[in-house]
């Protein structure tokens, strides 16, 4: 998430900066007037509890982003596809379509050469997916990404607290959810990132508490400067997260 060099002052220069992969969310915007897609090839998870499982698969999930300004940018987020299936015994459900829709907007506060960077991520969820894949409700909220590089060292570190404004279980109004990512990025080469993370999500439904932890690693490869590789693993580290999760894809900035 840190590929994208400081300080850049021509077309020719710019380099991709995406939020792909990982969970953490990266302080850069795409530049202004230019577009940027990032896109999941596939996207597969698996869970296991109590003689259930659960898997999921999301295909083409994008994120095009469009740059207002040299610090601000908005985004659109869909997944044009996506499966859910669950299995207990000789019980079987499943469910697929297209996924529900998200309006971003970032604006990076801090300076693009600064060593430590701040953006503010605020962002609203449109019930578009049918009620087998999503809740119907209209949902939002606020991420704040903070991304240090370490000085003399191909190190960085990210963190991204999110509050989110959820829809209760029981449909009946809404309550609020957490989340957190601390990510540790090494800069292998010119072109590949390294990084491993630590995530975890509160969710404070009325019905009841739910926690989610998970340990992720991810990589991202430069081919060129303005097109980016990527693919990542999750590992659930409590009964209620998914056991794991795989992901590839890409970033295209234009």
């Amino acid at each position: 998430m840190l590929l994208c060099a400081g300080g850049v002052t021509s077309a020719e220069d710019l380099t991709v900066c995406a939020d792909r992969p990982g969970k953490a969310t990266a302080t850069c915007t795409v530049p202004a007037g230019h577009w940027q897609i990032e896109t999941g090839l596939a996207d597969w998870s698996l869970q296991k509890a109590d003689g259930e499982r659960d898997t999921s698969l999301a295909i083409g999930e994008t994120t095009i982003k469009l740059g207002l300004t040299d610090a601000s940018n908005i985004e659109v987020d869909l997944t044009p596809w996506e499966r859910t299936a669950s299995r207990a015994g000789a019980a079987h459900d499943s469910a697929s379509g297209f996924g529900d829709v998200n309006i971003l907007y970032k604006q990076r506060l801090t300076a693009s050469e600064a060593p430590l960077q701040v953006s503010a991520l605020p962002f609203v969820k449109a019930p578009t997916a049918n009620r087998s894949l999503g809740n119907g409700e209209w949902e939002g909220g606020f991420l704040l990404p903070i991304g240090y590089a370490i000085p003399s060292s191909p190190l960085s570190l990210a963190f991204t607290p999110e509050m989110d404004l959820l829809a209760d279980g029981d449909g009946h109004g809404h309550h609020l959810a957490m989340t957190q990512v601390m990510d540790l990025g090494w800069q292998a080469t010119s072109q590949l990132n390294l990084s491993a993370e630590l995530w975890g999500q509160w969710d404070w439904d009325p019905a009841g508490t739910t926690r989610q932890y998970s340990a992720d690693t991810a990589l991202a490869y430069l081919v060129g400067n303005r097109v980016q590789l990527d693919a990542g693993a999750n590992f659930g580290l409590n009964r209620n997260t998914p056991d794991v999760e795989l992901y590839a894809g890409f970033a295209e900035l234009f």
